[in-house]
């Protein structure tokens, strides 16, 4: 770790935080010369392995992201369309499908209509493990394609657990004033703790972690987080 890193990471307290006071914290110790993205770190008690325990979904961040995302589109007639129409950055079927089996990944979110999933299942080694699959729970497999996009546009982000119970999810940048990445970061947590598959026992959010890209992470109390939401 630089210097810049440890001097940051001196001013944060070895102690759970409050999320209003952690939010402050983080924007106070971020010291990259660029816009930060802030996420969120949550260690839950699931075992990914289990169907019934695979915790994945998504929300909408009330104050966007903060950053541009290049939406491709899967469709053809009307909803190609429509999917131009809402301001897709790429709209197309198989020629798109044939550029991305050449290595192009000038990407961040896929939609794809129900009817070319067919075609668009045979990307899924290169696109599943890039998490740019289209998924009908994540809400990128639909014929509403105008809604798909405008909600990707206003913010809406996608949460799935991996292997190790880890759920990484961004809230913003640390140019946003401390507010908004309050409401974005409960707009998350909200989602996730009611997620929580029937079959956990024991405790569900184990560790929460709030840190900018290049800062220290700022440890969130799990259980005043688990008792707001329940």
């Amino acid at each position: 770790m630089g210097k810049k890193w440890e001097a940051a990471a001196a001013k944060v307290e070895p102690r759970l935080y409050p999320l209003r006071e952690a939010v402050d914290v983080v924007k106070q110790v971020a010291f990259a010369k660029f816009d930060e993205t802030v996420d969120l770190a949550l260690r839950l008690g699931v075992d990914p392995k289990r169907a019934d325990q695979m915790v994945r979904g998504t929300t909408l961040l009330p104050n966007g992201t903060g950053k541009k995302v290049r939406v491709l589109v899967f469709a053809k007639g009307e909803k190609e369309q429509e999917a131009r129409a809402a301001g897709a950055d790429y709209v197309g079927a198989e020629d798109l499908m044939e550029k991305i089996k050449g290595g192009w990944m000038d990407f961040d979110q896929a939609i794809a209509t129900p009817d070319l999933m067919a075609s668009v299942g045979k990307l899924g080694k290169v696109l599943g493990p890039r998490g740019l699959m289209p998924n009908p729970k994540t809400g990128t497999v639909t014929f509403e394609v105008g809604k798909a996009i405008n909600e990707i546009r206003k913010g809406r982000v996608e949460y799935k657990v991996e292997k190790a119970g880890i759920v990484h999810v961004p809230i913003g940048k640390v140019s946003f004033d401390a507010e908004r990445l309050y409401e974005n970061a409960t707009a998350v947590l909200e989602s996730i703790i009611k997620a929580r598959p029937a079959s956990v026992k024991g405790r569900y959010l184990k560790t929460a972690t709030i840190s900018s890209t290049m800062g220290p992470g700022v440890k969130l109390d799990p259980v005043a987080i688990t008792k707001q939401w329940s």
